[in-house]
């Protein structure tokens, strides 16, 4: 029950088990969650509806990726002997259209799911007067637990903002009718990847720059210097970039890094996201505030220290896509109302960008085992049969194993077909399979996932481990397999 001896409780404010504050993904799927148990929910959102994802995020942009990937495939059409690619073009404002259709139809579901709250649905940015006070206009709420979920918003410098339409986010590109033909993608993380190629497989003039020496959130040098020789296939590519922009005229931009200076038409900044913390009261609780102004919590349980209030999704910057942000949903709403239940075990970590080739990371990433005793085994997908029928023959594998025991810690990829290779990398190292345990496991040929083989065996190699029966699970394994004899 409610501590009411915290603040003086209104008589007329509305008392209810839990509040959500915020209507994205994280939100809707805590709702979901906390309706198994209890109806008694509110669901508070500012602002626009339909989850960051459907809206301006991985749906309207895979929407995009779409014909951008299947127009850059007619040079393969051609090469393969298929005539009457050359008069194949875009029309771009009937591109940007139909993503706008589709974004459409997929906003609709979470909008619905608000939508049947009823009075249970309130609209406007409510304030924490304390731990279990919400202030929303002039009504008081009193919840014996909060979810946090309000999301994120694009960085966009404030001298960049002089500009006005001629510097777009991913917020506003997807509402542009047409776009002009040079356009600067300033920051190559997966937004700035994918919007990037996409941009110049459709036949704008397109310049990258990032600040990073890696791309597409990849931390293995080696596989993102695979990726960053496909990107410079599309479009110019700089790393290790700061950038500065300047007005040229009343419709130009000039980007300016170290000596280099292009004239473009727009810029897509795609800097990262900020968390929508501003005017939620948070001043008003007795919680730490860390540098990037997100209040600190348990990474295990998301709760604001000792208090009945949880922060879900991207607005907690820990885990910033949408499967993570739903489970980061069901996890707060689950423990706000069993406050005393187990923390709950995570998902292996899966990440995927949607440039071609596909970039992954799964597991553990590069940068977090560098400096640990690791084996690492790769593939290089150049001449990778099944891609070199398709034209796809490009790109780089890297797995990652703990000797002695060979199990799977992570890999890091930039192959075609990655966002599958990813998913069977991601269950069976949540699985904690072994190297040998998965090399037992079925390989059909000729199939782009032999490369993933390729790099299992290269994993087994580099552990000196040598095989001493074939690859078959009812095989039994000689005594000294363990120990590695030859």
């Amino acid at each position: 029950m409610l501590k009411m001896g915290l603040a003086k409780v209104d008589a007329m404010a509305r008392r209810v088990r839990l509040a959500i504050i915020g209507a994205g993904t994280a939100g809707l799927t805590a709702l979901k969650e906390a309706q198994r148990v209890t109806q008694d929910v509110v669901l508070i959102n500012d602002g626009p509806y339909g989850t960051t994802c459907a809206r301006v995020g991985c749906m309207p942009s895979k929407a995009l990726l779409a014909p951008a990937h299947a127009f850059h495939h007619r040079a393969f059409l051609a090469e393969a002997g298929v005539r009457g690619t050359e008069a194949l073009a875009v029309d771009l404002p009937a591109v940007l259209s139909r993503v706008r259709r589709l974004r459409d139809r997929f906003i609709a579901g979470p909008i619905q799911l608000a939508e049947s709250l009823g009075e249970r649905s309130l609209q406007g940015r409510p304030r924490f007067l304390d731990a279990h006070t919400l202030e929303l206009g002039q009504e008081r709420i009193e919840a014996e637990a909060t979810i946090i979920a309000t999301g994120s918003r694009p960085v966009l410098p404030e001298p960049w903002r002089a500009l006005g339409n001629r510097v777009l986010t991913s917020d506003t590109l997807f509402e542009q009718h047409d776009l002009l033909p040079r356009v600067a993608v300033v920051g190559l993380g997966a937004v700035g990847a994918e919007l990037g190629q996409a941009l110049a497989q459709l036949g704008l003039q397109v310049i990258g720059f990032t600040r990073a020496e890696t791309v597409a959130g990849l931390t293995d040098p080696k596989v993102s210097q695979a990726l960053i020789r496909s990107l410079r296939a599309d479009m110019q590519v700089f790393t290790g970039a700061e950038v500065q922009l300047e007005p040229v005229g009343d419709t130009a931009v000039r980007v300016v890094s170290g000596n280099r200076a292009v004239e473009v038409d727009w810029v897509l900044a795609s800097l990262g996201r900020r968390p929508n913390l501003e005017g939620l009261g948070l001043e008003n609780l007795d919680v730490e505030i860390d540098r990037q102004g997100i209040p600190v919590f348990d990474s295990a349980t998301r709760r604001l220290g000792k208090h009945p209030i949880y922060i879900a999704g991207d607005v907690n910057g820990e885990r910033p896509i949408l499967h993570e942000a739903a489970d980061d949903g069901r996890i707060a709403a689950y423990l706000a109302l069993y406050p005393e239940a187990q923390c709950l075990t995570r998902r292996a970590a899966l990440n995927i960008v949607f440039t071609e080739p596909s970039a992954a990371r799964v597991g553990q990433s590069y940068a977090a085992l560098e400096t640990k005793d690791i084996v690492i085994g790769e593939a290089d997908f150049s001449q990778q049969a099944r891609a070199l029928m398709a034209g796809r023959n490009a790109g780089y594998l890297r797995v990652y194993a703990t000797p002695p025991d060979a199990h799977l810690l992570g890999a890091e990829m930039a192959v075609p077909e990655g966002e599958h290779l990813a998913h069977l990398l991601a269950w069976v190292i949540q699985q904690g399979l072994t190297v040998d345990e998965v090399l037992q496991l079925p390989f059909y040929h000729p199939v782009v996932e032999e490369g993933l083989r390729s790099a299992l065996q290269s994993a087994r190699r580099a552990l000196g481990r040598h095989r001493r029966t074939p690859d078959l699970p009812l095989c039994e394994e000689p005594a000294d397999w363990a120990l590695g004899g030859n």
